[in-house]
């Protein structure tokens, strides 16, 4: 036993430290900075994981390293005596560890399986670990981004509420330079949506009636939700009566009972109606207005050529500006103004076209009552119109514009001469001919005629010759820069010097 014993000693104390140490290498396993390897967690503390994994130290996982969730606990991700997988950091730090990472080994796999089912267009599961200002983090074994555009079909304003949940999404964008991966669940939503739509749309027939909820409102109309597809229902078909906006009918969120008018199949669109759903106040109408009849109405609106009268709520009619009354009168504003209390009667009712044509003056003469004008109301006058507009009317917008300037010229002229040309006209004979011009008393209109202008004239003698030939231009015109001049404006003036010779 001894002989042994020293013999064995001898072996050992014969290896040399250069040996012993290659003795030792050969039982530690070979490895690179970023290279895969594994181990066993042998001890966790706080803030790192140490990993046995067959080198000369164990390997130390920073909290930071465990996994892809911010502030994780490594108790919560790893336990001792696990094996897991770790990325080779560093071989060695300033204290002479082994740096290992679980949360980058793990990503380097999740990203080629994530990758594979972005080509195959497969469906990826993943918790959501955070809720960030414009979308979802979800765990799919890397971080990937969920918008909050594409969480749902509709924006959704409370994200928190996904928080710990499990979501379906596929992958729709991927960069490994950047390590962005762009998630949306939407897409499969819409999927899903598309094959119920067929469904419903298959089974929608003209005429059936339906319970839907108001799901959104623009200014043409409102959407409603009948279960998985949305329908339209025009502003049009949304009341009996005329509306301004969708809103003053329906508010989202309200449960409606709607008709289908129309279902395109290839376009997969339906028309809704709401109104249909109600009385037509129309067929009302017919039996308690029977034509002939006399109503008492509402004035509603003043147009130029009448008045809209309201019979009741749902039912307008039009009361022509012909119809207003026994007398001539320029506007409807002479009778009646919105809010007054008429009589009228039914002159015709078109269902059809959901129209109904009423009279007060019909039902004035069949009451044997007045119906009273305002006598003082002035119309708005219409303004003249630009220069050279309505020329061509034998000449009389030009001169109307000349005579205009000429009795600017007849006021400053004195009045020993007015005297002596108001002697000229009368000894002269009268001047009727087309083209005249027309007095600047009068108010220059597009419709002014030569034979109304002449009488005019005699008030301001010192702006007219009466020497002057019918078919040329007055001599005063051709100072009114303004007034479209004749061919012949410029012969006229050595004429006009002799007009003074006449007297």
């Amino acid at each position: 036993m001894t002989e042994i014993k020293n013999t064995s000693v001898i072996e050992f104390e014969d290896v040399s430290d250069e040996q012993m140490n290659q003795m030792i290498d050969g039982t530690l396993t070979e490895f690179d900075e970023g290279d895969l390897v594994d181990g066993m967690v042998v001890k966790i503390e706080h803030d790192e994981v140490l990993v046995d994994i067959g080198f000369k130290s164990e390997g130390v996982i920073p909290a930071r390293e465990l996994s892809i969730r911010k502030d994780a606990d490594p108790s919560e991700i790893v336990s001792i005596g696990d094996k897991i997988e770790a990325l080779v950091l560093q071989k060695e730090d300033k204290d002479g560890r082994l740096i290992l990472s679980k949360k980058r080994a793990e990503y380097e796999r999740a990203w080629i399986q994530v990758e594979d089912k972005f080509k195959a267009g497969e469906v990826v599961v993943g918790e959501v670990i955070e809720v960030v200002k414009g979308g979802l983090i979800l765990d799919i074994g890397l971080r990937g981004f969920l918008p909050a555009s594409l969480v749902d079909l509709r924006r959704v304003k409370d994200l928190d509420m996904y928080m710990g949940t499990e979501v379906e999404a596929r992958v729709i964008e991927m960069d490994r330079n950047r390590n962005n991966v762009v998630l949306s669940r939407r897409v499969l939503l819409e999927e899903g949506r598309k094959n119920e739509r067929a469904e419903i749309l298959a089974k929608l027939t003209k005429g059936m009636r339906l319970k839907g909820t108001v799901s959104s409102i623009v200014d043409f109309g409102s959407f409603v939700d009948l279960g998985g597809i949305d329908g339209l229902v025009h502003i049009s078909e949304l009341s009996w009566n005329h509306v301004n906006h969708p809103s003053e009918v329906v508010k989202v969120g309200d449960e409606v009972e709607v008709e289908v008018l129309d279902v395109d199949l290839s376009r997969a669109r339906i028309s809704l109606g709401l109104k249909q759903t109600t009385e037509d106040p129309w067929m009302r109408l017919v039996e308690a207005y029977p034509l002939g009849s006399i109503a008492d109405g509402k004035v509603t609106k003043i147009v130029p050529f009448g008045v809209f009268i309201e019979l009741s709520e749902s039912v307008e009619g039009l009361v022509h500006i012909s119809e207003m009354s026994l007398r001539h009168i320029e506007s409807p504003a002479q009778v009646v103004h919105v809010g007054d209390e008429v009589k009228v009667k039914i002159m015709e009712v078109n269902p059809e076209r959901r129209r109904i044509s009423l009279s007060m003056k019909a039902a004035a003469e069949d009451l044997g009552i007045d119906i009273p004008i305002d006598e003082n109301y002035v119309a708005e006058e219409k303004p003249l119109r630009k220069k050279g507009e309505g020329a061509g009317r034998d000449g009389a917008k030009g001169t109307a514009k000349a005579g205009t300037k000429a009795a600017e010229a007849a006021e400053a002229a004195e009045v020993a001469e007015a005297v002596e040309a108001v002697v000229a006209v009368e000894d002269a004979e009268p001047v009727e001919a087309e083209g005249a011009t027309p007095s600047a008393a009068e108010p220059a209109t597009e419709d002014a005629e030569a034979p109304e202008a002449a009488p005019v004239a005699e008030e301001a003698p010192a702006a007219e010759a009466v020497e002057t030939p019918v078919d040329e231009p007055e001599p005063i015109a051709e100072e009114a820069s303004e007034a479209p001049l004749e061919p012949e404006a410029p012969a006229a003036a050595p004429e006009a010097e002799e007009a003074p010779a006449a007297e």
